[in-house]
């Protein structure tokens, strides 16, 4: 299901991707809030389209402004244990990984996922970016599926 809400005029195309971070300092005494601050924060959205002639609104937290975009929650893409990554159960995130330069960080703190929560796994993808765990971790790389809202 689809949400209207306001985002910069950068992020204004349909397909990009975001994770909602919430109010920021510059949102307070905004006449749009109540059209802006829609979303879930720490979910990830996707633009699903544009509102037509939507106009540029001037905004304290986006330098270009803001427009009226279509937005639905999306999944993502991370690392689980290997144990429990078949399509259709539900996994949780490994935990937090110091090794930044490896190439499956980004999927092993991936944005929009929490270490708290369990998802729901729509498919496995396979084997991750890296040749070696330095955590000694044994992980696939599954997509998750997007959070009902």
């Amino acid at each position: 299901m689809s949400t209207l809400t306001l985002v910069g005029t950068r992020m204004a195309e349909p397909g990009q991707e975001f994770v909602y971070r919430g109010e920021a300092s510059g949102c307070e005494g905004c006449p749009y809030r109540d059209q802006c601050l829609t979303l879930t924060e720490g979910r990830r959205y996707r633009v699903t389209s544009v509102r037509e002639n939507a106009g540029t609104l001037e905004c304290a937290v986006h330098a270009d402004g803001v427009t009226a975009v279509e937005v639905e929650p999306a999944g993502f893409r991370a690392n689980v244990a290997s144990a429990s990554a078949f399509a259709g159960s539900k996994a949780r995130l490994e935990g937090p990984c110091p090794h930044t330069g490896c190439p499956s960080h980004e999927f092993c703190e991936p944005l929009g996922g929490e270490f708290d929560e369990e998802y729901q796994i729509a498919e496995v993808v396979g084997d991750p970016p890296h040749d070696y765990c330095m955590l000694d971790r044994e992980l696939t790389l599954v997509e998750f599926e997007a959070h009902d809202e």
